[in-house]
């Protein structure tokens, strides 16, 4: 299947694919994951909010798209270790990109928001803010 510039057609891979790696956690953990190999709980560690079953499903999709590497380290218990693997840190720029634009814009966006807030539209106020858990 062919798909088209900016135009999202149902069956595009693409958008499969750019909403499994846009998604809430995906930036986030594939972030995390910059320095180094780390296990599932030092990953959850790092995510505030994160629970066991989004994190785990996140760490799933994104070794299926090959952008994570899964290894168990064979010891008692038995741990897994997660990884960035070479496509996956393809990513490390466009998202470094997109952190620093956000950083940049971070208090017009408030400003933005605040305004639309104002004027008591509905959906306004607390409709769109930023759950902290899932």
């Amino acid at each position: 299947m062919s798909c088209e510039r900016q135009r999202f057609v149902v069956d595009c891979p693409s958008r499969l694919l750019f909403d499994q790696i846009a998604d809430k956690w995906s930036m986030m953990v594939l972030t995390v994951l910059d320095p180094g190999p780390m296990r599932f709980n030092a990953i959850k560690r790092h995510l505030e909010g994160v629970t066991q079953k989004a994190l785990t499903q996140c760490l799933r999709r994104l070794e299926r798209n090959g952008l994570v590497s899964r290894r168990v380290i064979p010891v008692s218990p038995v741990a897994v270790e997660y990884e960035i693997t070479r496509l996956g840190r393809s990513l490390q720029h466009p998202f470094k990109a997109l952190y620093a634009w956000m950083l940049d814009h971070l208090e017009e966006v408030d400003e933005a928001r605040r305004i639309f807030d104002e004027r008591g539209l509905p959906g306004s106020g607390t409709d769109f803010r930023i759950p902290t858990t899932s």
